[in-house]
């Protein structure tokens, strides 16, 4: 094959017909390719059209990744998160992973809410809060310990008059209540049931 205009930059492929290199177009392959132009564009950010090719920039804050895409240059390893963090829209957030958790003032480490004294934690009637980092349980009040009955755990109330963890005087009786108990002088003796004389 011949072509007699000649092909600058490409081959000719058959009777004055040319194949142009790369960034380069025209019926004699003389002509640079604006690939800035072309849809899809190259570039995310900023294109510049150079000889027979082009380059890509990238807006301030954000670095060129080898696909022609930008990312943040903020990466989640640059931020030094303290469990780790996610990349919205070029911006790097730290997170925390529980909602009993909330950043700090320097955006990387996580702090706890206090779910007891905010009023966030819900307890049964008969059961207290308890905070812990990151979130909270629910124990059982003085006087009440957890059993498991009928298929399910619930807070009974601990006799304190059988287990003897009562401080009732020698000469007094324990008197078991919901939740805790009383002492009472044994007939004779007179005093607070703590107490007896």
């Amino acid at each position: 094959a011949t072509c007699g205009h000649g092909c600058k930059y490409g081959e000719c492929m058959g009777p004055n017909k040319c194949k142009c290199f790369p960034g380069f177009t025209g019926k004699t392959c003389n002509q640079d390719l604006n690939e800035c132009g072309l849809k899809p564009r190259p570039c995310e950010h900023r294109c510049m059209n150079t000889h027979g090719s082009y380059k890509c920039y990238c807006l301030n804050g954000y670095m060129l990744m080898p696909d022609g895409t930008c990312a943040s240059s903020r990466t989640c390893a640059m931020v030094n998160c303290q469990y780790g963090c996610e990349e919205v829209k070029g911006q790097v957030q730290c997170l925390c992973p529980s909602g009993g958790l909330q950043l700090g003032p320097n955006g990387r480490t996580c702090i706890d809410i206090d779910e007891c004294s905010t009023g966030k934690a819900v307890c049964s009637y008969n059961r207290r809060c308890v905070n812990t980092f990151g979130s909270y349980y629910c124990k059982c009040q003085l006087g009440y310990e957890l059993k498991y009955t009928s298929g399910r755990y619930s807070c009974v109330d601990v006799n304190e008059c059988v287990t003897n963890t009562h401080r009732c005087n020698l000469h007094a009786e324990c008197l078991n209540t919901e939740g805790s108990f009383q002492c009472k002088c044994k007939q004779g003796y007179r005093g607070s049931g703590f107490d007896c004389a």
